[in-house]
């Protein structure tokens, strides 16, 4: 039996071959990375798609920043032509953000965007912001054999109308800079639709962090004594499908039986997104 397996052995390690695949360049195309908030302008980024293995920084951001192009927004009330502006990310500036100066998000309204970039490429897209659902109640709980750590629990009532869809971020005061959503972030209602249920979310964190509170046994947990936010936001249903679709991608990076597939967009003559959210928000104390 041992010769038979040393022989098995032999024969994969004999069998061993170095292979190098070259990934084709990728079509350039526009990719829209855009918001509609209640109480905010609408704003978003423009910039083109990069390959798998290019790095994504603020200087990447620059360089695929997608700038000149002509954004006009409209809400069924208003029309507006969008304000290209810059901002300065870690000592780089990066153009290709355009923001709304006339208008601001609206429960109900449906927003339609329309691009169209100085190569003359023509982009369009729309997204109504739906009606608000806040939480009923939340609370901290330590997580099983942890001392101060754990995890934000909340209670909610689905409205019995089917298709409701929900994202959840949270941000810890004096810790974390904007809100956060972990993976998993968002679901429907299409199984609890006009329920009244508890769920818990885990802390998310920034990708790539190198926090210490990232990288050590809190990874993952909040802390008694942590100030929340909890940013609970409803969502169309495109804008749910979107994001279930990356954070699904992102939770199978490097698995070898993830299936393959494309992410569903919402933007027509290009890649990305033009999302809805209309947030409710909470604070809660985790208790010492």
């Amino acid at each position: 039996m041992k010769k038979i397996f040393y022989f098995i052995l032999f024969f994969i390690v004999a069998c061993e071959k170095d292979i190098s695949v070259d990934l084709p360049t990728p079509d350039s195309k526009v990719v829209v990375d855009g918001y509609v908030e209640v109480g905010l302008p609408p704003y978003l980024f423009l910039s083109r798609n990069s390959g798998y293995f290019e790095p994504i920084n603020a200087a990447t951001l620059n360089n695929n920043s997608e700038n000149g192009a002509i954004v006009i927004i409209e809400d069924g009330f208003l029309r507006d032509t969008m304000l290209e502006v810059d901002t300065i990310i870690n000592g780089f500036k990066v153009s290709g953000i355009y923001i709304a100066t006339k208008m601001i998000g609206t429960v109900g309204r449906n927003y339609s965007i329309n691009i169209l970039t100085k190569e003359g490429i023509q982009l369009t897209a729309s997204t109504k912001l739906q009606a608000p659902v806040k939480l009923d109640s939340l609370w901290f709980k330590v997580q099983d054999g942890k001392d101060s750590l754990g995890f934000v629990l909340a209670k909610l009532n689905d409205p019995d109308t089917s298709g409701n869809c929900y994202r959840w971020f949270a941000k810890r005061i004096t810790k974390d800079p904007f809100f956060i959503a972990p993976l998993g972030s968002t679901f429907e209602d299409k199984f609890i639709n006009g329920k009244r249920f508890d769920f818990a979310y885990n802390r998310g964190s920034i990708q790539n962090s190198t926090a210490d509170d990232d990288l050590n046994e809190e990874a993952g947990f909040f802390k008694k004594g942590d100030t929340i936010i909890v940013k609970f936001c409803t969502v169309d249903h495109t804008t749910f499908e979107f994001w279930r679709d990356v954070e699904s991608q992102i939770g199978s990076n490097g698995s070898p039986f993830a299936v393959p597939s494309n992410i569903k967009s919402n933007i027509k003559g290009g890649l990305g997104i033009w999302a809805s959210y209309t947030a409710s928000y909470d604070t809660l104390i985790a208790p010492k």
